[in-house]
This record gives structure tokens, sequence and C-alpha cells, in this order.
């Protein structure tokens, strides 16, 4: 943390590259660390998500009558389908999840939420929910919807960059041959 305070004082016009690019790593670990795996205690982190993302597709969309598609938690979960169906089968032998398919399969597969699962779910968000609303509470809602705000239009920058970077790196391959 003192780091930071360095890259802060430093002259604001010209910031240290390295110094930002290393403190952004070091948050982005240090949200990511055990403390918060600790509070789950049947799922992890992305599993959580996912149910929590299925939980979320059931009460908002009529349409589909309560079905989430694979390929939208892929898309939501920015993670390959490959390693969705993992998660999606782990959890379906757990009794958490319901999987199938529409037709044959080719027109996509698609979860629902079991009532093991439902039950699961809100013993897990009522631990999330008992501590984030400490932290809440000393850090200020506000201040925490405007950071939300902000780590979003940096997710979105850091996005751009890296597909733009990808682009070239394909680019500078293709001339290399």
């Amino acid at each position: 943390m003192e780091q930071f305070a360095e890259v802060i004082k430093s002259d604001r016009t010209e910031p240290d590259i390295g110094k930002l690019s290393h403190e952004l790593t070091y948050h982005k670990y240090l949200l990511n660390n055990d403390k918060i795996r600790s509070f789950f205690q049947k799922l992890s982190i992305p599993e959580y998500l996912a149910m929590h993302m299925i939980k979320e597709s059931e009460q908002a969309d009529d349409i589909y009558a309560g079905r989430t598609y694979l390929k939208d938690i892929s898309d939501q979960m920015q993670r390959p389908m490959r390693q969705i169906s993992r998660m999606v089968k782990t959890l379906q032998e757990r009794g958490f999840l319901a999987w199938s398919h529409d037709g044959d399969g080719s027109e996509g597969t698609y979860v629902t939420i079991t009532e093991a699962g439902k039950k699961m779910l809100e013993e897990e968000e009522a631990a999330l929910k008992k501590y984030y609303g400490k932290v809440i509470t000393s850090y200020g809602r506000d201040n925490l919807i405007q950071l939300l705000q902000l780590m979003k239009q940096l997710e979105t920058v850091m996005g751009k960059e890296f597909e733009e970077m990808e682009e070239t790196a394909i680019e500078e391959q293709g001339t290399d041959e």
C-alpha cells in the first residue's frame, strides 16, 4: 500500500507505467485471494458466479422457461465452453443443476437449478451478504458504486487493448511467413 501512495505522489502528468501496472496486478491479486474463497462453503467462486447467473436468468426470463444456455454462461464468464461444461457437469453430479438440451443437442444445451441448488445458493449468499454488508457499511455504498463503475470502465479499456494486441500479433505472424 505504501508503494501505491508513492505512485499517487509521483508526477501526475507522467505516471510510472511500471509501478501502476504492478499496483493493478497486486490489487487484482488481493481481491482474488484466499480470504474471499473462505466464505464459500460448498462452491468455488466460478461455481457461485455461474449459479448466481443461472438464478438471475431464471427469475428474469420467462421466454426460456428458466433455462440458461451454457453458451450464455460461457460468454458472461468469458471462459471457454469446455471449461463451463466441466463445471456444469460437476454441479450436476452434486445435485445442484439439471442439464438438458434442445432437440438433438445441436440447438444448445441448458441448465436449470434444482431445489438442492437453490437451497445451497441461498446459504452461500447469506454468508456473502453478512460479510459484504459490513464492508459496504464501512466503505460507503456510494463509494462502492463509484468504484464498481470505474472498475467496469477499466475492464472495458483493458479488454479493448488486449484484443488490439492479439490482432497485432496475428498480423505480425502473417507477415513473418
